[in-house]
């Protein structure tokens, strides 16, 4: 390395130093608001089950303001990968006040939707205006929009070193530097240490009982793990299969989730219960100590997929940690595995199918589980991510690594077949 890079190098410290507390302020900051409110609107939604009826006025106000106010941010984290791959203009800020007042409205009146969609919005938003400020270079555009997703991440989560690494992996490493890798990990402290200034409290999650790994043991959790990554795959088809019938069904963008709301509502009605609305986070809670009912995990799918289809907002993480927390938990009536084994299995592992991202999902199961169960995890998540099809929830994300060379031998073998 010659002087004059090495000088370089060392000038652009401080600059990025300075833009990574920034980013991890501000972003810690709109997660422990986003978190407030959301816990806010669960509790008087859940004393006021009536709230559920205006979810279609509330539906039709979050279709117009993205309708009227924010076309490009409708694309939602798809954006932010589409920006990073091929970089093209700033995101717009108004998508970080967008999403949040959306997501609010969305759980308030009972969607069934989650939050790190949200949280991974804003930081990117907030991230991405700095471009200008600080005169930067699509190359280092590239670098906020890393840093955005991890500070959003793991902000809302409680999961440092996984919101570093799910920024890292959900962009299969491409053209990422050693620079945006270190970066990555400090903004993510720094948005996780804001949130916990802001006294702001995360869930948590345990598995007591975590036996030793043995070849019977493995051999039951090899097809439970596969069962993981396919309901990945409905939950990811389903999200698409609904967006798509509400964009052909219906021209007009904010009657999508107008129609969409009432059709919900009135589903709720009749099927009698509130546990699929919102987060779910006390069923997921449960989950690890009750077996769940064997439909809970499906109705979430149909329910998440429906919401989020037909153009409320949220995220799909959270839902994707009840299917998976409720599908393990319903297994432990079959299976000789502990519940809370199981449901934290599941609880990562479903979101590695959907996701693509075994790495950030096992380390994120070792911070919330704890390190004892590390090696069930990650057996899981990576079974789930192999199985859990070509589709993912974010269809702008770019699928490489071991997964795409497994799923091109399929298709080869099949044009080959026939």
């Amino acid at each position: 390395m010659n002087s004059k890079k090495l000088k370089k190098i060392i000038v652009s410290i401080p600059k990025w130093l300075f833009i990574c507390v920034l980013i991890g302020l501000l972003s810690g900051s709109a997660s422990a608001f986003l978190l407030i409110a959301l816990e806010w609107a669960a509790q008087y939604r859940g004393h006021n089950n009536w709230i559920i009826w205006l979810l279609p006025i509330g539906g039709l106000l979050i279709g117009l303001g993205y309708h009227y106010y924010g076309k490009e941010a409708v694309k939602g984290n798809n954006l932010l990968l589409e920006e990073y791959e091929t970089p093209q203009k700033t995101i717009p800020l108004k998508m970080a006040p967008l999403v949040l007042i959306g997501t609010i409205i969305t759980h308030l009146f009972g969607g069934s939707a989650g939050r790190e969609g949200t949280a991974v919005q804003m930081g990117g938003a907030i991230a991405d205006q700095f471009t200008g400020v600080f005169k930067l270079a699509n190359s280092e555009r590239k670098t906020l929009i890393i840093l955005g997703i991890s500070a959003g991440f793991a902000s809302v989560f409680g999961t440092p070193l996984a919101g570093a690494l799910f920024a890292l992996e959900v962009l299969y490493f491409s053209k990422i530097s050693y620079k945006s890798i270190v970066l990555s990990f400090l903004v993510a402290f720094i948005a996780y240490y804001t949130v916990e200034l802001w006294q702001v409290q995360h869930t948590h999650y345990a598995i007591t009982i975590v036996p030793t790994l043995t070849l019977k043991l493995l051999l039951w959790i090899i097809p439970i793990s596969i069962l993981f990554g396919l309901a990945a795959m409905l939950f990811s088809r389903s999200t698409h299969y609904w967006g798509t019938l509400f964009s052909k069904t219906i021209p007009y963008p904010p009657l999508r989730p107008f129609v969409g709301g009432i059709i919900f509502a009135s589903a709720m009605y009749f099927i009698g219960t509130t546990k699929y609305l919102g987060l779910g986070v006390p069923i997921i809670v449960e989950s690890f100590s009750n077996p769940s009912e064997y439909y809970d995990f499906l109705l979430k799918i149909l329910f998440t997929g429906f919401t989020l289809g037909a153009g409320f907002k949220g995220g799909e993480v959270t839902p994707l940690f009840f299917i998976g927390a409720t599908l393990g938990s319903a297994l432990s009536l079959f299976v000789p595995l502990p519940i809370g084994l199981l449901a934290g299995m599941g609880f990562v592992a479903v979101f590695s199918g959907a996701t693509h991202t075994p790495i950030t999902c096992t380390v994120m199961g070792m911070e919330l589980f704890g390190m004892e169960s590390g090696l069930f995890i990650g057996i899981a998540c990576f079974i789930a991510y192999l199985a859990s099809g070509s589709v993912g929830i974010y269809h702008s994300q770019i699928i490489k690594g071991a997964k795409y060379h497994l799923y091109q031998k399929f298709k080869r073998r099949k044009l080959d077949h026939f």
